[in-house]
């Protein structure tokens, strides 16, 4: 199967014999767009109509705060503020208070549901888009779309899978949904008995590795050696929910 610029990431990915390869994926990415955008990225104006437009989340916020360059972080934000309140005077403009019945009045406020005011509605949409998570969104659908081209067509790779550690239950979630529109009934047969025990075998193996980290702090094991134990807090809690929970921060270059 011919190299792209798709297939060799994943193939890097898999060989890393990480607790997740699209975990493994998604830090790169992420971590290229944040030192992408605060180099010297937010200068170019397509760049910075785009990050005006759908600015950050909370958690790449603090990456870029993080990272270190001020500079570049507070000429992004003078832009996008700018735009905010540019929207937020037109929200305010328009927004009419709606009645609110004796019944509705009497209810505990209940922020989970969804907005019943046009400002919170736009409040919500500035929380759905984020420059550095859509620039991993859409690498990943790519990646989704490349695993099962791989998986069909390359032994290496089926083999790299087959030996893998399996994955996190974010991303085991998002294979067991594409596998449904990528694979035929045949294809299907062989992949589910295959990823279930790799999920199976490797969410066992940590928790028998958090559980000894339990018991090797009894003082009854203090002579016991570790094994695998001693990073399998930040391991398990990757396997849980993806990320890298022990991570040292992002920063750039001095």
């Amino acid at each position: 199967m011919k190299e792209t610029v798709a297939t060799i990431p994943l193939m890097d990915a898999f060989h890393a014999k990480d607790e997740c390869p699209f975990c493994f994926l998604e830090r790169e990415a992420e971590q290229h767009a944040v030192s992408f955008i605060l180099g010297s990225a937010y200068m170019e104006d397509d760049i910075r109509a785009k990050t005006d437009e759908v600015g950050f989340c909370r958690h790449h916020y603090k990456m870029m705060y993080d990272y270190g360059n001020r500079l570049g972080s507070a000429l992004i934000l003078s832009t996008h503020l700018k735009k905010l309140n540019q929207e937020m005077t037109k929200q305010m403009q328009s927004f009419k208070p709606q009645k609110a019945s004796f019944t509705a009045r009497m209810k505990k406020a209940n922020v989970e549901e969804p907005a019943q005011t046009s400002i919170g509605a736009w409040a919500d949409a500035q929380e759905q888009t984020c420059y550095v998570c859509d620039h991993f969104r859409d690498n990943y659908r790519r990646y989704l779309d490349t695993f099962f081209d791989m998986y069909k067509k390359n032994p290496e790779f089926q083999e790299l899978f087959q030996k893998s550690k399996g994955f996190c239950l974010p991303h085991f979630r998002d294979l067991t949904e594409a596998a449904e529109k990528k694979l035929n009934e045949k294809q299907k047969a062989e992949f589910y008995p295959v990823l279930f025990r790799l999920m199976q075998e490797n969410m066992k193996r940590l928790e028998e590795e958090v559980t000894w980290f339990v018991d090797k702090n009894d003082y009854r094991n203090k002579d016991a050696e570790w094994g695998n134990s001693k990073d399998s807090i930040q391991r398990a809690m990757q396997k849980c929910a993806g990320g890298y929970p022990a991570d040292e921060v992002f920063k750039m270059n001095p």
